[in-house]
């Protein structure tokens, strides 16, 4: 398989980039700070043959978990997801081998101080502790600016394409500004022809930046493993990437899955083996949920999206994309691009038509609420068809 001359860049035992092997990644769906439950699914993950396994982190007490986790499974290489708290960089940096940001919540947290500083700080940390970083740009969460400036840069069906790559340039830019160099970049997004679009064009501009290859939200079996190798297996083959993961929505128990996707991918594309079709077709019922992972505040989201794919089948045959997510991080921003969404809190479920919030709902009773939202959208669009 063809491989773009990217450098090396070392996390824990792991080498990404350069000619090494790609590395498959996986993510924690357990919490955080229950140590028993982490500890054993990192030990899974490894196992399976995550090279890297991420762990968010949120609060001093997920801190606390970390180091525990970390004594526990001293073999793993950890990534710890700094979410909406990048100071937070300086304590967990010690525990892990990796540290991913997002450019836009950086932008979100202490807005008075420049970007540029925050980036400082955490590759100063990075450096002091022997962390690499990834700099995690994801199209939905594109910060406010960067967003506003390439409105309508794109054409329809790559909005927010050239937002989304540009904010990674400009954090590239920043970290060689500071001398570093051991990073690197991932460009998301839970529509596959997105995902294409924005590596090839970075990876175009920064051949020697290693990527890291992700489909947000794709969610459960087997379309998320569907989505996601239309996205892979275009540009793997193109030399395009040097890390992945596939986001599946899972049971706490099977996340092993994602490991063997994301292997199974690399051997197929290594083979000359392809599954998919050239351009993702998207006509009909879109359904797209985010992984289970540690930021989950309510186990009943990963039950929720299976009820809500087994509900929403009668209308399989229109153009309607419905996003159910599972905490505060993802839910509030990637439902609004969604004809309907949900995303997940603790106690109640958030309703969405497109960017309007319809209100809050108990988990036993949104989805009554969703379907009937679903049958009067469906009565629009017909409604619009009818000459």
């Amino acid at each position: 398989m063809k491989r773009a001359s990217t450098r090396i860049v070392r996390a824990g035992t792991t080498a990404i980039g350069g000619e090494n092997p790609i590395v498959v990644q996986s993510m924690c769906a357990t919490r955080t700070q229950d140590v028993e439950a982490t500890a054993a699914q990192v030990s899974m993950l490894h196992e399976a043959g995550a090279g890297l396994v991420r762990i968010a982190v949120d609060s001093a007490r997920d801190v606390t978990a970390l180091a525990e986790v970390r004594a526990r499974v001293p073999a793993a290489n950890l990534v710890v997801d700094l979410q909406e708290n990048y100071r937070l960089a300086e304590q967990v940096a010690p525990h892990v081998d990796k540290i991913r940001y997002n450019p836009g919540h950086l932008f979100h947290h202490e807005k008075e101080r420049p970007v540029h500083d925050k980036v400082a700080f955490i590759a100063g940390v990075a450096e002091r502790n022997d962390c690499a970083l990834r700099v995690g740009v994801n199209c939905g969460s594109v910060d406010p600016a960067m967003a506003s400036k390439f409105e309508g840069a794109d054409p329809p069906g790559l909005a927010g394409v050239t937002a989304m790559v540009e904010s990674a340039l400009e954090h590239c830019h920043y970290l060689d500004g500071l001398g570093f160099s051991r990073y690197v970049v991932s460009l998301k997004d839970s529509d596959p022809r997105k995902v294409i679009e924005g590596n090839r064009r970075f990876a175009a501009a920064r051949p020697d930046v290693p990527l890291h290859l992700g489909v947000t939200e794709a969610g459960m079996l087997p379309d998320g493993v569907i989505k996601t190798r239309i996205a892979f297996e275009q540009l793997l083959s193109q030399g395009i990437g040097d890390t992945l993961r596939v986001s599946l929505t899972l049971p706490f128990a099977e996340k092993w899955r994602e490991v063997e996707a994301g292997r199974q991918i690399i051997a197929d594309v290594e083979a000359g083996r392809f599954r998919s079709v050239p351009e993702f077709l998207d006509h009909g019922l879109n359904i797209i949920s985010c992984p289970s992972c540690s930021r989950v505040e309510n186990e009943a989201f990963i039950e929720l999206a299976f009820k809500v794919r087994e509900m929403a089948q009668f209308a399989k045959d229109y153009d309607i994309t419905i996003a159910v997510m599972g905490c505060r991080v993802n839910g509030p921003g990637e439902t609004d691009d969604a004809d309907l969404g949900l995303w997940c809190g603790p106690v109640a479920v958030n309703l969405k038509r497109g960017g309007e919030t319809v209100g809050a709902f108990p988990y036993d009773a949104v989805l009554e609420r969703l379907t009937g939202e679903l049958e009067s959208l469906i009565a629009r669009k017909r409604q619009l068809a009818t000459p």
